[in-house]
């Protein structure tokens, strides 16, 4: 039997599996840098569960409490997708491995990027560097996974208003146009603000490294 028809088979009944255990989860794939979980996002209703990972999964760079299994059919969603569970619980989808269950991201905080603007023409300005209050919004309102490098502290960091470490990784969606760059600026729910130094997009979504800034 090939590959692919053998995952539709798996996800078939990871779907049989969520309709017994799982809840109301109401799907959305972002289009653009505004607020991903707008009703104008929301594509699909389909009933979720989600579990912690097996073993088998990598909990590489200290996020293995910020990764979990997906159990609903995944035929009709794809990485990228946010996934808002009955209970308020947000996860986006990172990967969707053939014949295995999708591996998604708890997210906890709400962040929101901006980028900088340079001088509006070349030698006419009076001043030429970087203007901060004419920034240009990159992201708004996006759930993401915060913790700190090299320890899996996310539902610490999701409530704390003060750290003594001021270094955050910051996990998004795998989505390649997001286009996130060192340089920009980070702003979460509880108002605390960061700068980007570190913007990889990888397999399994974007991963920042943020520090924590007083401006």
């Amino acid at each position: 039997m090939h590959e692919s028809t053998l995952s539709a088979k798996v996800w078939r009944g990871l779907g049989m599996a969520a309709r017994t255990i799982g809840e109301k989860t109401n799907a959305y794939r972002p289009t653009d840098t505004g607020d991903p979980l707008r009703p104008a996002s929301r594509f699909l209703q389909l009933p979720a569960s989600f579990i912690r990972p097996g073993l088998r999964t990598v909990r590489a760079g200290g996020w293995g409490e910020a990764f979990w299994e997906g159990v609903f059919d995944a035929a009709t969603t794809q990485p990228g997708d946010y996934l808002v569970h009955a209970d308020g619980g947000i996860w986006f989808v990172a990967a969707q491995l053939r014949m295995q269950a999708p591996l998604c991201v708890r997210t906890l905080r709400r962040v929101s990027f901006t980028r900088p603007s340079g001088p509006l023409s070349a030698g006419a300005n009076s001043y030429g560097g970087v203007n901060r209050s004419a920034a240009v919004e990159v992201l708004t309102r996006w759930p993401a996974a915060m913790g700190t490098p090299g320890a899996a502290g996310q539902i610490e960091l999701a409530t704390a208003t003060t750290l003594p470490q001021a270094v955050w990784s910051v996990l998004l969606p795998p989505l390649e146009w997001l286009a996130l760059l060192p340089g920009d600026t980070m702003a979460d729910d509880l108002g605390r603000a960061g700068v980007v130094e570190v913007a990889e997009c990888t397999e399994l979504g974007w991963r920042l490294v943020v520090r924590q800034s007083t401006s």
